[in-house]
């Protein structure tokens, strides 16, 4: 058994000839694209390997399907939510693009045949709407996949030890594709989604971005997590963790059109040359909270951190400065826009207890993020990082590091501004 986001990296077996290949809903969408889907998995079958499909459901469906359960579901009645039947409903829209797929392969004079999570089985926990994954036994899909069959399987769903069906999240059909993989110890596991691979930052703020052949596991994960799109964090730390090769590639060319596209999602030490910065991430999803006059005393951070943590508020950037009156301080922090109200509502319940003066909220702001594994050995980053944006007015309100990522927190109206400078003033177009 292994538990995803916690278990010990697998000896990986290379060479094999079992593949991943996931589509998403963009790649879904209708009958032509899923054509356009077939006739890539065709190209892969031909080259020789034992292929395992994984699809979402087709664009806008599980909006749809999410909308539905709003107007039928126990809410609309004033009564507790009843979980695992939202899962049964938004499930269901990639049981009929597998359905679908299977179909179009069959037609094509392939040997294919649908999953869904249940059947394989994928075992997961009872949290419905964010279950994570506790197992994946490989033996029947396996031996499907060596007999010939293209086995196409249903997205963003496990089934609970107790038989029902449980759903990962959005964007849970990457670490259902990535989970596959694992379990299956395929060669690799092809993500393809509405882009061509990994880009420096994003080619609608900067023409000059530059599409990455590599970028390490670490680097990913900051990415997605920081405002990149492009693969789902949960996917990438699984991937990490068990040492998976991701590739991310378009859905909307033919087979063969372009030769050696995407981008590899791997090691650190599989890439020949470290890049000191190998891109600029930004996120517009963001809202700062200010506490002003705080008890400058031990206790009072844990209060305030506590209680968002026991509401599922989720803290990212944090910075406490000394305020004019004695033995005070003042606090800032960050959380999503949707979780603002909310956290400005829990501190202020607990106004009394923590004794701050005042709270305030801006949502007016923007995080924008410089990531590379080659900050662990080079110096100046941060100093480059400072001086471009100072160098275009840019006020910079909060700070956080990692070992490998600088991140700020500016005017949302500065954004674009700031994304362009710093990919600038990191040369990123040379790459």
């Amino acid at each position: 058994m292994w538990l995803e986001g916690a278990f010990s990296k697998r000896g990986w077996v290379q060479g094999v000839s079992r593949l991943v290949m996931k589509f998403g809903g963009t790649s879904v969408a209708d009958l032509d694209r899923i054509r356009r889907v077939g006739r890539l998995v065709a190209a892969e079958v031909a080259a020789g390997h034992r292929v395992a499909v994984v699809v979402s459901a087709m664009s806008g469906k599980t909006n749809e399907l999410v909308a539905w359960t709003d107007g039928a579901g126990p809410a609309a009645a004033g009564l507790a939510p009843s979980d695992d039947e939202y899962d049964t409903v938004v499930a269901s829209g990639e049981q009929v693009t597998a359905g679908l797929l299977a179909m179009t392969l069959r037609n094509m004079g392939l040997d294919a045949k649908s999953w869904l999570g249940w059947q394989i089985p994928i075992i997961a926990d009872d949290a419905h709407g964010r279950a994570r994954i506790d197992d994946i036994p490989p033996e029947k899909l396996g031996a499907a996949l060596d007999a010939g069959e293209v086995a196409v399987i249903a997205g963003f769903q496990g089934v609970t030890r107790a038989g029902r069906i449980a759903t990962l999240g959005r964007g849970g059909s990457d670490t259902s594709a990535v989970a596959i993989a694992a379990a299956l110890k395929a060669v690799r596991c092809d993500i393809y989604t509405d882009v061509d691979g990994v880009y420096t930052t994003d080619p609608r703020i900067e023409a000059k971005a530059r599409k990455l052949n590599k970028i390490s596991y670490e680097e990913m994960l900051e990415m997605a997590s920081l405002g990149a799109k492009v693969l789902q964090t949960r996917s990438v730390e699984l991937a990490m963790a068990q040492g998976v090769p991701v590739r991310v590639l378009s859905s909307f060319v033919e087979p063969g059109e372009a030769p050696g596209q995407g981008t590899i999602v791997c090691d650190e030490e599989e890439i020949m040359e470290k890049r000191i910065v190998s891109g600029v991430a930004y996120s517009r999803d963001e809202a700062k909270i200010s506490l002003f006059g705080l008890p400058d005393h031990p206790g009072v951070s844990s209060e305030i951190f506590g209680r968002l943590a026991d509401a599922n508020v989720n803290v990212d950037m944090i910075v406490q400065s000394h305020a004019r009156t004695r033995d005070t301080a003042n606090m800032e922090f960050t959380v999503g826009k949707r979780d603002a109200q909310r956290a400005v509502e829990i501190v202020r319940a607990a106004q009394a207890q923590i004794g701050f003066e005042e709270v305030q909220v801006n949502e007016d702001v923007a995080k924008v993020s410089v990531i590379g594994v080659g900050m662990r050995s080079h110096t100046g980053v941060a100093k480059t990082m400072f001086g471009a944006l100072a160098e275009k007015g840019v006020n910079i309100q909060v700070i956080s590091t990692s070992e490998i990522k600088i991140s700020v927190l500016i005017d949302a109206a500065y954004t674009e501004l700031a994304v362009r400078a710093l990919h600038a003033a990191y040369e990123l177009e040379q790459l």
